[in-house]
């Protein structure tokens, strides 16, 4: 978790530690890269404004160094800079409100969540291809 408000960060921090998420912490952009570089984390959760970058700035400077974990934004300026996963290049961009840390908490699991994978479409249970004939009436 990245944010330069320590009170913010550390109450993100208490919430997913609850949960039994083990969570890192910086309040800095430089230093949340830091520790990427030190110890491997499944995820980041960043704040959008901070002194020095922006979380979209991060977002850039880890994927220039290689780093590809699923990143959430939270921000008290969503709607009035327009942020969105598509302008942020993060997985997922949140509002502060009342609901964001069940947002954030639901981002987290979803983020997280191991992908299946699903039988191709058109094979049976010991994947021979089924066939599927449509009658006219």
């Amino acid at each position: 978790m990245v944010d330069d408000n320590k009170l913010g960060l550390g109450a993100r921090r208490v919430v997913m530690e609850e949960l039994g998420y083990k969570v890192s912490v910086a309040i800095s952009p430089e230093e949340a890269l830091s520790v990427l570089e030190a110890r491997g984390v499944d995820l980041v959760i960043t704040d959008y404004r901070m002194p020095s970058m922006t979380g979209t700035e991060l977002i850039g400077q880890m994927r220039a160094r290689g780093f590809v974990q699923p990143v959430i934004i939270i921000s008290g300026f969503v709607d009035a800079l327009g942020l969105t996963e598509a302008n942020t290049g993060a997985d997922m961009v949140i509002q502060k409100s009342a609901h964001e840390v069940a947002h954030m908490v639901r981002s987290v699991k979803n983020l997280l969540k191991p992908k299946t994978q699903r039988k191709p479409p058109g094979k049976d249970a010991r994947g021979a291809k089924s066939l599927v004939r449509r009658h006219k009436a």
